[in-house]
């Protein structure tokens, strides 16, 4: 089962600073979630993201599993070389049920990271083999990333923008969810709407969504 966490407003700590780990924090900056990396070093593009402000960086070499204690995480990644330091994070992070993942333990870990193929941060595919070969995900990701980027157009993201727009206002002005769910409908099958995104103009098709919704009885 691949599940997609909302991890807006959550603590996680990052354990290392190298490649693995800079992946890891690519994988869930977007979800504007509070990162702590704790390493002896850190790499020149997590080295960037410190400078920027977008993560926070403590510069120490993680032999224990104190630090669970002191900065009371919601999620631990840890990348680090040390086998028995990374099962003893996912262990303690265990028993005080919070969530973990080891680059070097999948099979222990309480969850795995898929291969994505993201489209604006709007459409996202995961290719994912259970952490049996996080390699073959990439490869696989890789072939199929061509094929899906002639399906999935310019369009459908926008389309997938107003429709975002029009849910949160649907929300406050339609009572039920039946009736939001055929305002949304006719709103993604608007030929208007359709026109106006492929014509460029975005805005117009918004207020063209707006005022369907306004007139919806």
């Amino acid at each position: 089962m691949i599940v997609d966490f909302n991890l807006q407003g959550k603590k996680i700590i990052i354990i290392g600073g190298g490649n693995e780990a800079q992946k890891r924090i690519n994988s869930i900056i977007k979800q504007e979630c509070d990162i702590t990396v704790l390493s002896d070093k850190i790499n020149a593009q997590i080295n960037k993201l410190v400078k920027t402000k977008k993560i926070e960086f403590v510069k120490q070499k993680t032999t224990d599993t104190k630090f669970i204690s002191k900065f009371n995480p919601d999620m631990i990644i840890t990348t680090t070389d040390d086998k028995k330091i990374n099962q003893k994070i996912i262990a303690d992070a265990k028993k005080k049920k919070i969530l973990a993942y080891s680059s070097d333990n999948p099979d222990e870990s309480d969850f795995s990271n898929p291969a994505i193929i993201d489209f604006e941060n709007m459409i996202q595919i995961a290719i994912f083999t259970g952490g049996r070969s996080p390699a073959m995900s990439k490869r696989i990701k890789n072939k199929s990333e061509k094929i899906f980027k002639k399906i999935i157009s310019k369009e459908d993201i926008s389309q997938i923008k107003i429709q975002k727009i029009s849910r949160k206002i649907a929300k406050e002005a339609i009572d039920t969810q039946a009736e939001r769910k055929k305002c949304l409908r006719a709103i993604m099958s608007d030929n208007e709407i359709d026109q106006l995104i492929k014509d460029g103009q975005v805005k117009k098709a918004e207020r063209r969504a707006i005022t369907i919704l306004s007139n919806w009885k």
